[in-house]
């Protein structure tokens, strides 16, 4: 629900660009090499609120098969900040993945405010960018850390990032899942994000899951793309207090976000699923699933050289 953490940026006085895009892999976190997973979906429903006031609302549908998947959020503010941004958007991901580990991702997310409209493309093929579309391009601020080629290697796209993949035969909500550090690149930002575990704990959705969930604590590292004299960045980079709560996907080993949670200058920002159904896909089924991937054709844009 990546979204919903960049919409609400104008509310939270911290915002830039580039840090809200790192809210797609803080929302959920990655997808980890082992045998393949049984077949699922997800249909969840996300409210955002700041300082205990609701500022968003949003969707998000996973489908997950044995050798591909596909992701697609879309949401906007709610309430007063509504009234003052009119911000919406959509992302989504599709994607293929052998032995457990991505192959192949596409990821495109259009964000709109009442001032402005921001649209990326982006294909990663064995973690390395092999097409990006920047609508509008990056500017020529002499102070950004430039996005150099080293920095597209290893790299997830956020959607993608979004889905925690977890190992072995055993417990998936289990303290492992979360010892790990991400790389991921948003087609702007190229960012980690360490994770460790911190506890269990439980969560009851009004309608779906009812359960335990995983959490997580999420440390935000700021590599490419940033312009580090901003107050944005160095808020997040001393940012300790970020959590993210894992919850299964019915039939599989893949964990997702319930609820996020963490500080910002003007109150605590929450995300958190009043929906979260989650159901095991017979395999005949899940090969049916629709490409829920936006067209990738994109105007006035910065296209990365093949």
């Amino acid at each position: 629900m990546e979204l919903q953490v960049r919409l609400s940026r104008q509310a939270t006085g911290c915002g830039s660009r580039r840090l809200a895009r790192l809210a797609p892999a803080i929302l959920g976190l990655a997808l980890l090499a082992g045998p393949a997973a049984a077949q699922g979906r997800l249909e969840a429903r996300y409210t955002m609120t700041l300082a205990g006031l609701p500022i968003g609302q949003g969707t998000w549908v996973i489908d997950i098969s044995d050798s591909q998947y596909s992701s697609a959020a879309s949401g906007g503010t709610i309430g007063l900040l509504r009234t003052f941004t009119g911000g919406e958007g959509k992302t989504a991901a599709q994607g293929t993945w052998q032995a457990g580990r991505p192959l192949v991702s596409t990821y495109a997310a259009t964000i709109k405010s009442s001032k402005k409209t921001d649209e990326i493309r982006l294909t990663v093929q064995n973690g390395k960018v092999k097409d990006l579309t920047l609508n509008p391009p990056r500017d020529a601020d002499p102070e950004r850390v430039p996005v150099t080629e080293e920095a597209q290697r290893g790299v997830l796209d956020p959607m993608t990032a979004s889905i925690v993949r977890t190992t072995g035969n055993g417990n998936p909500l289990a303290p492992e899942a979360c010892q790990r550090t991400l790389a991921v690149f948003d087609g702007r930002l190229r960012y980690d994000l360490q994770l460790a575990f911190k506890r269990m704990d439980k969560v009851k959705a009004d309608k779906g899951y009812e359960g335990p969930v995983l959490v997580c604590a999420v440390y935000f590292t700021p590599v490419a793309g940033h312009i580090p004299s901003r107050a944005a960045i160095k808020y997040m980079s001393k940012l300790r207090d970020i959590e993210v709560w894992l919850a299964p996907i019915a039939g599989t080993r893949f964990l997702v976000p319930f609820r996020v949670a963490g500080p910002t200058p003007v109150g605590t920002a929450v995300l958190e699923a009043d929906q979260f159904v989650a159901v095991a896909v017979p395999p005949k089924e899940a090969a049916k699933t629709p490409d829920r991937t936006p067209p990738t054709k994109a105007s006035a844009t910065e296209s990365k050289p093949q």
